[in-house]
């Protein structure tokens, strides 16, 4: 009997440990999702918006770091390799209801300003498998490419305070000279992008 009572308890801790495993990992997922709020610092100089878009004045603008790596296509990308353009990274994975939201405005946009000197990017996080993603490219007519970075290690090599990890999507805009010029956490409006892209499009 107390062999038993000994395997019903371990047993009882076994089915806890998973359980409590699953709500955390399903807290993760659920925080993952961007709400809009930053969680941004004083560092960052980021001026908040009321339109959803915080940006940064050209005196207190710092370089973008290193974005590099292989699109969903398997091609080497280098944000640097567009210097000259306005570059628009854009943070998603297929999995995230409010990506699904934003698709085709970033589609939309992205044509209308590609010949603009605008460069939209997708960097593509916590998907599993590559054709998780393609097939959400496919699906929504996505114009541009996107880095494939399945455990979200690029997101970290922005400034602390300029994007929040848990925050998906996420959006940063990147000025002609490779600076961080602005940027949105959470979803965006066509009209919300296009107020991001256009003053950017207009400095030289």
């Amino acid at each position: 009997m107390s062999a038993c009572r000994a395997l019903s308890r371990l047993t009882g801790r076994r089915r806890t440990a998973v359980i409590a495993t699953g709500i955390a990992l399903g807290a993760l997922t659920l925080s993952a999702c961007g709400d809009g709020t930053s969680g941004g610092s004083s560092q960052t100089k980021f001026v908040q918006g009321k339109d959803g878009v915080d940006t940064v004045p050209v005196a207190d603008r710092r370089p973008a770091p290193d974005i590099s790596g292989d699109t969903l296509q398997g091609k080497p990308l280098k944000i640097a390799d567009y210097k000259g353009k306005v570059v628009i990274l854009n943070v998603w994975g297929s999995w995230c209801g409010p990506c699904i939201a934003e698709a085709a405005n970033f589609s939309k946009v992205a044509k209308e300003t590609e010949g603009k000197g605008v460069q939209f990017v997708g960097i593509n996080t916590r998907d599993t498998e590559k054709t998780q993603a393609t097939v959400f490219e496919e699906q929504h007519k996505v114009p541009y490419p996107s880095l494939y970075d399945p455990a979200g290690k690029l997101m970290l090599r922005f400034p602390k305070g300029s994007v929040n990890p848990q925050s998906i999507p996420s959006t940063i805009a990147v000025d002609r000279k490779g600076r961080i010029a602005a940027r949105s956490i959470g979803p965006m409006t066509e009209d919300e992008l296009r107020k991001m892209v256009t003053p950017l499009i207009a400095e030289k």
